[in-house]
This record gives C-alpha cells, sequence and structure tokens, in this order.
C-alpha cells in the first residue's frame, strides 16, 4: 500500500510524492503483512480474463494462478510459459486496470530438468510472480533450490491428501531442512483436513518454512468428501490458524481456492474475505475499512440507495448518500459502473450537505467514454481541473478509481493511469481557476475545508459503487 514518505517521483506529466506514487492503485490489506485473494482455479468454469474481473468484483488487491486456464475468449491461448509476449502484455495491463498483482502460480510441474524448469521460472519472472506451488520429485530440490534463489522466487511444496507425497507436513519439514529461504510450503489447510492433520499443530510445526497458504474451511474434518464452506464456519480452525500466524510474526499471501458451488462461488468467497479482514484487523490493523456499514447506518440517506455484496447502487431519486463521519486527509477506493447518460459524483470534505455545492470537492463520474478532456468529463474534479485523460471504460463496464487526498494535495487514479495532481492552494480566487478560465463555486478552493464528509451524488441517473475503503492517513 502507499507509504507516507514525501519524495518527488515523476510519472509521465506527473510529478507526485511518493504517497501517492509508490502503487497506482494500492493494496487494501486489513492485517500489515497479512494478504489476501482469489485462486483463479475457484473460477476454472471460466477463462482467466474472467477470473481477474471476479477478483476485481471481491475487491481483491493479490491473486494466484494455474496453469492451463484460456487467457479470453477471443484466443486459444492459456496461462503457462507458452504465453506470447504479446498476451503476456494483455494479461498484465489487465491486472494493472483492476489494481491486482499476482503473487503465486500453481500447482505445477518442476522437473529435474533445469531447461525445462527454467522456463517455469522465466514466465513467473516476467509476471511478478513470487511463489511457484509444486509437488517436485524430492531428486529435484538440488536444482530447484539453485533455480529459487538466482530468481528470488519461492518454491511451494504443496500438500495434496494422503496418500500423495506431501500430504504430512512432517516430509515437507524434511525436504525443506538445509536449504535456503526459498524452499518452503504452499500450506493447503483443507487437504490438511481431509487427511486427518490438524492445521493448527501443522503451521506450528512448519512456521516460517509456509511461503503462503492455500486457505481453506471444509464442513467436515477427516475425510476426503469434504467441501470447502465461508472461512470461520466450518471445522478447520480457521481463527486458530490466524492467531498462532500473528503471534509468530509470520508474513505472506492466503490464497482462496475454494473448490465448491463453482458456477457462482462469489458470495462465498466474498464472505470469506468479510470474515478474513474483520478477524485480522482485531489482530494488527493497518488502517483501511469498508466506507459503509452493511445497512448504511453510518449514513445520512433518503433510503433510495441500497447496499448489497458490497455493491451500493442508487434505487431510486431521492438525493445524495453521505457518511456520518469526517475525513480529511486519506485514501479512498473505490469502483464505479455508469450506465448510458449517467451523471454522478463523488464529494470530498464537504462541510455543509445543505450547501454542498459551495462547501465540497467534487469527483465527477460519468458515462463519458471516449469524450474530449475537459473539466466536466469522468474523473475531473469538477468544473476546476480536466483530467490529464479519458481513462473512462464505456458504459456498463467497472471502472476503479483511487483518490488521494493529504492537506492541499489532490491525486486521482483511474483504471490504472494517473489522470489528477492538482494543488489546491493554486485556485487562489472564488469563481476563477488557475488557468483563467470561469468556475461556479463561491469559495476559492485554497480556502475549502480540509475535513468534511464524504458523499455520493444523485443526479437523477443510475449509478452502481462497489467495493467502497478508506483510510485516513
Amino acid at each position: 500500500m502507499a507509504r507516507l514518505i514525501f519524495m518527488l517521483v515523476t510519472l509521465g506529466a506527473m510529478t507526485l510524492p511518493v504517497w501517492a506514487a509508490e502503487s497506482i492503485h494500492p493494496a487494501r490489506d486489513a492485517y500489515d503483512g497479512w494478504r489476501v485473494g482469489p485462486m483463479s482455479y475457484s473460477f476454472n468454469r471460466f477463462t482467466f480474463f474472467e477470473a481477474i474481473d471476479k477478483a476485481a468484483e471481491l475487491g481483491a488487491s493479490w491473486m494466484e494462478s494455474y496453469p492451463g486456464q484460456k487467457v479470453s475468449k477471443d484466443s486459444n491461448a492459456v496461462f503457462d510459459p507458452s504465453l506470447s509476449p504479446e498476451m503476456r502484455q494483455k494479461v498484465k495491463q489487465k491486472l494493472a486496470e483492476h489494481g491486482i498483482k499476482l503473487v503465486g502460480y500453481g500447482v505445477t510441474g518442476l522437473p529435474n530438468n533445469e531447461a525445462e524448469a527454467r522456463k517455469v521460472f522465466e514466465f513467473c519472472k516476467d509476471m511478478g510472480i513470487e511463489n511457484i506451488a509444486a509437488e517436485p520429485d524430492e531428486a529435484a530440490f538440488d536444482l530447484l533450490d539453485k533455480l529459487a534463489q538466482e530468481y528470488k522466487i519461492g518454491v511451494a511444496i504443496h500438500n495434496h491428501p494422503e496418500p500423495s507425497h506431501y500430504w504430512n507436513p512432517d516430509t515437507v519439514l524434511k525436504v525443506c531442512q538445509g536449504r535456503s529461504k526459498y524452499i518452503g510450503s504452499c500450506a493447503d489447510t483443507g487437504h490438511w483436513c481431509r487427511s486427518g492433520v490438524d492445521p493448527v499443530e501443522a503451521v506450528k510445526k512448519l512456521k516460517d518454512r509456509i511461503l503462503y497458504f492455500h486457505f481453506k474451511d471444509l464442513n467436515e474434518f477427516g475425510n476426503k468428501g469434504a467441501h470447502d464452506v465461508p472461512w470461520g464456519t466450518g471445522k478447520s480452525k480457521a481463527k486458530e490458524i490466524l492467531q498462532v500466524l500473528h503471534e509468530i510474526g509470520w508474513k505472506g499471501y492466503f490464497s482462496s481456492e475454494y473448490e465448491y458451488n463453482w458456477d457462482n462461488s462469489v458470495p462465498e468467497i466474498r464472505a470469506s474475505f468479510k470474515w478474513f479482514e474483520k478477524t485480522a484487523a482485531a489482530l494488527k490493523p493497518t488502517g483501511w475499512k469498508p466506507l459503509l456499514a452493511d445497512d448504511l447506518s453510518n449514513c445520512t440517506t433518503n433510503g433510495n440507495w441500497t447496499l448489497k455484496e458490497d455493491l451500493l447502487n442508487r434505487a431510486d431519486k431521492g438525493g445524495d448518500i453521505w457518511t456520518k463521519d469526517s475525513y480529511g486527509n486519506l485514501i479512498l477506493d473505490l469502483e464505479f459502473k455508469p450506465e448510458k447518460g449517467t451523471n454522478s459524483g463523488v464529494f470530498l470534505r464537504t462541510a455543509d450537505i445543505v450547501n454542498w455545492l459551495h462547501t465540497g470537492i467534487e469527483i465527477q463520474i460519468a458515462d463519458s467514454a471516449g469524450q474530449p478532456v475537459g473539466k466536466h468529463i469522468c474523473g475531473a474534479v469538477y468544473d476546476c481541473q480536466e483530467p490529464a485523460k479519458n481513462a473512462t471504460k464505456p458504459a456498463g463496464e467497472w471502472n476503479h478509481m483511487t483518490i488521494w487526498a493529504k492537506d492541499n494535495s489532490i491525486k486521482i487514479a483511474l483504471n490504472g493511469e494517473w489522470i489528477i495532481d492538482m494543488d489546491l492552494n493554486r485556485w487562489t480566487e472564488a469563481h476563477k481557476n488557475p488557468d483563467g478560465t470561469p468556475n461556479k463555486f463561491n469559495i476559492a478552493y485554497k480556502d475549502m475545508a480540509k475535513v468534511g464528509v464524504l458523499g455520493f451524488q444523485d443526479h437523477g441517473t443510475p449509478i452502481a459503487y462497489r467495493n467502497i475503503k478508506v483510510k485516513k492517513i
């Protein structure tokens, strides 16, 4: 996530402080040092691009991939080392638009053959992947440890259920002994339970040899036919595992490989992530939190907005929705989907919700894909500053926006592109922009309140927002 370091970094035509430039769309992890996201195998009925869309729907910043998944509907390419440079770039662009980073790849083959194994490492290096999950022959580990150290990519030994070779954590630990930190475990807590292995005791045994998790909760323990259930509701001691990991200071990635309700697993994975964020944040919070309560009880609204499955929808005319809490310096991360003709906005630091026009800063949300750059298109600071480019997707598609506000600085990223770098102190006169054009505001923007409520505008047209998270800075 963005760190608060006040150095200057130049990105294209914009000069940005590192607190806004470290990552275009920041990770929104609930626990400092723990990352969570879906495994694309959870969506193996779909293409990899569709899996990325589902990860975005879940509000994920991280994701694991598996070999052989078809990349997109309009291509026969599959996600593995054979993927062409052109298709790799398309994957990278798709991930960047949603602010998602690949962190794992597997379960895949890693043979005791340097030329073949190196192909996997080269592919993972190119895609920015940190760990490869595999179940290699024990004789291959001298070679694999050498490659892992060379590429600085972990080899995470995966445990399928008994009688697979690595079902017992003792076997994994034996292979790791005497080897570098890049050799460890891809700890599948569900398969441990299917094999009758207590997952808490397995975690205590492997400790920092766990490179990352296939984290699961099952409806039964000791039954190979048990199936996934939302985390925190099953028999896999999910909460106890997190407590142990917290106590030993473990850091890493939790991958949700959800192997149930294949065609519609997103609601159950979402429930898992919400449980994880609440449980993890109670142990070591980062400050990221959902902006809105599930029942909208922390908002002022006339009842015309609904929130379900983290989707905020303007259901009918009736007015804007406002937070009851006030915010000053913050990072606000969200997605929005305009329909044809949509006109809406995100309000920052609004001092008076009755006189919102003249006491708050509006970021324009609109159906304006393909329109010339101007002060009224999507992403503009309304009537004051146009975006550097029109990065809005067509009506009916989801857009990812991050807003950074710190003192006099407002910065905005949209769909993986920097679009706004605004210094409020340059707006020294009411009704006048620094470029000489007029605006409608009775207060010079340099004199706008630095603390106020946040809001989403009902301008009489359809609009939906989702995965709205905020962090005070």
